[in-house]
């Protein structure tokens, strides 16, 4: 599977709003932008997925900003990829999702299906607290 900058950009916003959006949990958007290097633009992009696979919310007005729509812990790594890249499968074969006339001869559906479960195994069994507990960082900007 490869995943593409959507996928990482997407994990990347939500670990830094996990670590360190403020009091009632929300960030600006400009603040992620620069301190991850991270085009405002893209991320604008980005949220609108997050958001409507029910992972961030919008805080509108002065102040306002993105906050986790969940506790930290409640939210997966797969949730994350798969609201940003669609899928985490590691092909494009239907065998995956059962609707392929041919799965039953391929030589290949079980080894897909099963590194799919892997995979799926993986991102699905780490949190976005997980991801979000960092050693200390500097936030201070030269």
């Amino acid at each position: 599977m490869l995943i593409s900058s959507k996928g990482r950009y997407a994990l990347r916003l939500m670990i830094y709003i996990a670590a360190f959006g403020d009091a009632e949990g929300k960030i600006a958007l400009r603040e992620v932008a620069d301190r991850e290097d991270i085009s405002l633009k893209y991320l604008e992009q980005l949220v609108r997925p997050l958001m409507h696979a029910g992972l961030l919310t919008s805080v509108r007005g002065k102040g306002g900003g993105y906050a986790l729509a969940r506790p930290a812990d409640e939210i997966r790594a797969g949730d994350i990829l798969r609201a940003a890249e669609g899928t985490t499968a590691p092909v494009a074969c239907e065998g995956l999702e059962g609707a392929c006339h041919r799965a039953d001869l391929c030589s290949t559906v079980k080894f897909w299906t099963g590194l799919d479960e892997a995979i799926e195994a993986y991102v699905d069994g780490v949190t976005l607290a997980d991801l979000a507990r960092v050693p200390e960082i500097d936030l201070s900007i030269d």
